[in-house]
Parts: structure tokens; sequence; C-alpha cells
């Protein structure tokens, strides 16, 4: 089974800064990490590899210091890494990242099964999985909890989608792209000798012209989102502490205090 892990390099502080000129998040000289939501998709990656056989890659788009992100998943057990990183994809949103990532995993000649994180915690968008998908034209299946089987002679693969009020079974044709929750594993953490492997690993770096990619498709010419503005909210309001000797005098200049602001009778 060719089994294929998207991730993504987050700040791994909040301390972040944001570029006036275009509005997005100046990673260089940032202390970074994988996304957390993907190292689940990643440690389902090897699971399904440990189970069916077969061969697990990540590929990232990003700086040339998201090699780092690589070598977490080498220590952890993934096969080879893939390292998208052109200055001309500076400034991708979303609709933009899901295209130079399919156009990756294209060129690596597919995959049977795609796995991402439900989400980045930095863009909270959930928008880059079934982007790629629709690139690839290809099924999607989100928030997926727990993948079932693979019948890898019928090409098909069940899986368990959260839902508000329970779970779904799905079943889909391959190659498939799937979105994972946490609920979904407990990652493993890397290995000696998974980080002996991984100190001297150096992934593949392919740029937008090795990918074939349409300029008017990536980076920020590619990016139909437009940010008007990006900053950190106020904290508006006043507070008071409620002093008294019993609990029962708290409380009551608490509802006397409602009471006067027509809060409650």
């Amino acid at each position: 089974m060719n089994i294929v892990v998207c991730i993504k390099q987050v700040p791994g502080t909040t301390k972040v800064a944001i570029n006036p000129a275009t509005n997005t998040l100046i990673r260089e000289g940032v202390e970074a990490i994988v996304n957390p939501f993907d190292v689940y998709a990643v440690e389902e990656g090897i699971r399904l590899k440990e189970k069916f056989g077969g061969k697990v890659t990540v590929i990232i788009m990003g700086p040339p210091q998201a090699d780092q992100a690589i070598k977490t998943c080498i220590g952890m057990g993934v096969d080879e890494g893939v390292l998208l990183s052109d200055r001309a994809f500076a400034g991708s949103d979303t609709l933009a990242t899901s295209y130079t990532l399919a156009q990756g995993i294209k060129k690596m000649g597919g995959a049977d099964v795609i796995l991402t994180g439900k989400q980045a915690m930095d863009g909270d968008t959930a928008q880059v999985g079934p982007g790629i998908a629709n690139w690839m034209d290809i099924p999607f299946v989100a928030w997926v909890k727990k993948i079932e089987n693979v019948d890898l002679s019928a090409k098909t693969i069940r899986v368990e989608r959260m839902m508000d009020d329970g779970y779904e079974v799905l079943e889909s044709s391959l190659p498939v792209l799937i979105s994972v929750v946490k609920e979904i594993n407990e990652p493993r953490i890397e290995s000696m000798r998974g980080k002996m492997k991984a100190k001297n690993y150096k992934p593949a770096v392919w740029s937008a012209k090795d990918i074939e990619c349409d300029p008017d498709f990536i980076g920020l010419r590619g990016s139909p989102t437009l940010v008007n503005r990006v900053f950190v909210p106020v904290r508006s309001g006043k507070k008071e502490i409620i002093e008294g000797a019993t609990v029962e005098e708290k409380a009551e200049k608490i509802t006397g205090k409602l009471r006067a602001a027509k809060l409650i009778n």
C-alpha cells in the first residue's frame, strides 16, 4: 500500500509576528513543530503500513527549515519525506497550498491513501485536506476516528467518522483522502533507531518547476483569500471581586448586583 501523509510545520509558540505587507505569519526564526493534529495522521499511516505493508511518505510545503518536521516523522517510523520549497509558494492561502500539495503527490505517482490531520492549529480552517482531494478528483472523508478495514483487492476502505451525536460507518473507493481526529490513536514517540536515521536523512526537495505548477495557482498570485487585517484582540470590560464573611453574604451581594442590572427579577 502506498500511503502519503500531508503535514505542516506550525509555530511552537504564541509569540508570532505578522508581515504588515502580506498579513501573513513571519515564520523565519520562529521555533516550529509538526502540527499536533498531523502527528495522529502520521501515526495512522505507520499503523496502516505495519498492518498491510507498503510505504509511508510525508509531504510538506514550507521553507528549507521545514525539513526538521520531516525528520521528526522519520524518527517515528516514516520511510521517506518530500519537501516542497520555493519562494514562489510564499503567501499561499489554503487554495494555493492544496494545489501545491496535490501537484507534489501527483509527481510522487499518487497514493492509495492520503492522510491529513483534521486541521492546522495556526489557521484552524480544515480546508487544505478537502482542497487536495478536489484538485486530485478523489473521494474525501473528514473527522475519521477509526479505519476499520482496507481491501486492497477490491480497492475499498471502511472507516468510522465522528458526528455530533455518534459516528457513521462509511465505505469509500481507493484512492481516498482522509482527515483524522485525535481519537483515532495514541502517537508513538521517536525511537532511538529512528532518531539516528533521521539525523542524517535528507528529504527530496522539489520546486514549483519540479512539480509542474501553474504560476497562476501558487503563492500570493494564486491565493484569492484577502486578509485585510490581522490583530490581537483587546480585552475589554471590568471585573470585581465580591467580598463577604460567608458564602450566603457573597451570594446576596451578587444577586443584588444582578437585580440592579435587571438581569434577574
